[in-house]
């Protein structure tokens, strides 16, 4: 591949150059996931696939790139006649921005003229440019979740479809889907993980010569890039050409029982959801083999593929990193180790060589493994709490408690801000609400209320016939509310106070459920925390919920509260994300028993600290974590300051009476 980096250079581009070449040679695999730190040339390399791609066939004059062999009968360009000649031209990589409209997916239809002319005037999008080659999402973890909708319904049904009020548009849209993205940026919906076939981890090599080496290649692409490219034809030709081998080797390939049988059984060993693992694992492993030039899937190529497609199918929260253990891979291998002849007995002893025997997957997972292996199901119950050496009172970090479902807390009022699931907005998607004038190009039409225009003008129209004469003036828009995704921004009391009666191990589970419930609604999070005598930021503003949930299990305590310096922390972190992004509001959730004890007149400070937020209608919401026989009720006085409301730990969980009576209060009035 022509490319300014070596691969050597980093960690894991060996797999990444494997993982794109494999589904060059089988689209079917179903694309690439590339995960990894910023500056590691996952662009660079999703990019050089292209020119490895083979030359397509497509019929003269169609935007729709359909076959001349096999064309679309549904294609809006067609009819087409099958069998006829055709031209050739280089497959496409498509990229579809962050920020791209849905009109920019899967095309725009000319709603007026549909109305008017009765015609069907179709602007074709991404999908389509993208069909029978690459579609190319960086930054996919930011993409909106509406156009993750449209783009799993095309993934999976091979087609694009456009409706607009009754008029419909079908396209053909097959591609090989490829993201990249930072994990530190926030995880992906897990619909739209298991779309992609193989996983890749990359990062930075730390060895200073392959360091030396990427920074000399770089300035030499950069000083002539045309001799850099022909410096690398001869080795791209050669990789171009072993592609097209193994393109044509791979019907032969033979993907004998005894490899489906280990494929199964790593796939149940580790309680992988669903049957689409055990399909890509096949495919991968049978793509394997053709490209080593085989007709044979092999043991080792049955490894391979379970190391591509399997890590990113065991996370079971955004807590759990991906990843798999080897050593129970290899187990399961030589479990399932039989040759291909179908009446071995693949366990002579019966001593559990099914899948309900021992490494066969369907007994007890192993103790690193399961939901829980990775992420808050794994609780010490020692040592919780004691004081760290040397710490001065410092209590060393606590496990948090399990998670549970949260209440959902909102911001009141209508907002306009990035599409989520948590606070009302005016958004493009939604029930419908009202109509306007368009401003710009019509959407989302409103029927009645542009028939309700049109009628009073029919006369002095000259109509006559059936038919409605419509103008673009009498066009109207609808107007719809849905959801958006707010800033959650977690205060947290790390104080001694917190830690006393062993709450924080509580009071961190309580913030990491609200974390889960954040990371389901889209939400952006961030995290103050504050002890002793000042207040920090954990972790700025990001999408990343889990790295949040990383700062908070590292949390230590101890000290005084400087509740006043917590909150003036948190009003700076808030004026500033304005300036970053004005249209996303802010819901602050202060964690803490309401005491303060840091600074001067500690309780005063605090007041003027919270006033502030109620003077800006910042909306809050006070988890009151005091506890034991004797309350002061604190934490209920400073949600009051901030004109927002307080929960304690028991009301915040969703299906507690506590909370099922105040939600039925409210709903009633």
């Amino acid at each position: 591949m022509t490319t300014p980096f070596p691969f050597t250079a980093v960690v894991g581009q060996d797999d990444l150059r494997l993982a794109l070449l494999l589904n060059a040679v089988s689209p079917s695999v179903g694309g690439v996931l590339v995960r990894g730190e910023k500056g590691t040339a996952k662009s660079t390399a999703v990019r050089a696939l292209t020119s490895l791609l083979p030359e397509v066939a497509v019929v003269p004059g169609c935007r729709f790139s359909c076959d001349p062999l096999s064309p679309d009968p549904g294609c809006p360009d067609g009819p087409h006649e099958g069998g006829g000649g055709g031209a050739s031209r280089p497959a496409r990589m498509v990229e579809l921005p962050v920020g791209a409209s849905e009109d920019r997916l899967v095309g725009a239809l000319d709603i007026e003229r549909a109305l008017a002319e009765g015609v069907k005037a179709f602007e074709p999008g991404l999908l389509a440019a993208a069909h029978r080659g690459i579609l190319y999402v960086d930054e996919v973890n930011l993409l909106h979740d509406h156009l993750v909708d449209l783009l799993l319904d095309a993934a999976a049904m091979g087609a694009s479809y456009v409706e607009r009020e009754g008029v419909s548009v079908r396209h053909a849209a097959r591609f090989l889907l490829v993201g990249t993205m930072n994990p530190e940026e926030g995880e992906l919906r897990p619909q739209l993980l298991d779309r992609f076939g193989l996983t890749v981890e990359v990062a930075a090599s730390r060895e200073p010569d392959e360091r030396v080496e990427v920074v000399r290649r770089r300035l030499a692409y950069d000083d002539d890039p045309a001799g850099f490219a022909a410096r690398w034809a001869d080795e791209e030709a050669a990789v171009r050409q072993r592609i097209v081998a193994a393109r044509e080797l791979l019907p032969s390939v033979r993907l004998g029982d005894g490899a489906l049988r280990q494929i199964a059984a790593t796939c149940a060993a580790f309680e992988v959801d669903g049957m689409r693992a055990d399909i890509v694992m096949a495919r991968t492993a049978t793509a394997l083999a053709a490209w080593a030039g085989r007709t044979d899937v092999l043991a080792e190529d049955v490894r391979q593929a379970a190391l591509l497609a399997l890590p990113h199918r065991r996370r079971r929260n955004p807590f759990d990193a991906p990843g798999l253990d080897e050593d129970k891979l290899d187990r399961t291998l030589e479990e399932f180790s039989g040759d291909d002849d179908p009446d071995n007995d693949p366990d002579p002893d019966g001593d559990g060589g099914g899948p309900g025997g021992p490494g066969g997957g369907g007994g007890q997972p192993e103790p690193d493994e399961g939901p829980a292996g990775d992420g808050a199901g794994a609780r010490p119950e020692e040592g919780e709490g004691a004081p760290a050496p040397g710490g001065g009172g410092e209590q060393s970090p606590v496990r948090a408690a399990e998670p549970f479902r949260t209440k959902v807390l909102s911001v009141p009022g209508i907002g306009e801000g990035a599409a989520g699931r948590r606070s009302r907005a005016r958004t493009e998607h939604g029930r419908t609400t009202g109509a306007h004038r368009p401003r710009g190009a019509l959407t989302k039409l409103h029927l009645a209320a542009t028939v309700q225009a049109a009628a009073p003008h029919q006369r002095a129209r000259g109509r006559s016939g059936r038919g409605l004469v419509v103008r673009r003036d009498d066009l109207r828009q609808a107007a719809r509310e849905g959801r958006e995704g707010n800033l959650v921004l977690f205060v947290v009391d790390a104080s001694g106070s917190m830690a006393a009666r062993q709450r924080m191990g509580a009071v961190k589970g309580a913030v990491l459920s609200l974390l889960l419930d954040a990371y389901q609604r889209r939400d952006k999070v961030g995290l103050v925390t504050f002890r002793g005598s000042a207040a920090d930021v954990a972790l700025p503003p990001t999408s990343s919920v889990d790295a949040a949930a990383a700062r908070l299990e590292s949390l230590p305590t101890g000290g005084r509260t400087p509740l006043a310096a917590g909150l003036f922390k948190a009003h700076d972190v808030l004026r500033v994300e304005r300036l970053r992004d004005p249209a996303r509001r802010a819901l602050v959730v202060v964690v803490t028993d309401g005491r303060a004890t840091g600074g001067p007149e500690p309780v005063a400070l605090a007041s003027r600290a919270a006033r502030l937020f109620a003077a800006e209608g910042v909306a809050s919401v006070v988890v009151d974590c005091e506890s034991g026989p004797v309350r002061l009720g604190l934490a209920g006085r400073l949600a009051g300051e901030l004109g927002g409301t307080a929960v304690t730990l028991d009301e915040l969980r969703a299906d507690s009476i506590a909370g099922l009576v105040k939600d039925a209060q409210r709903r009633a009035a």
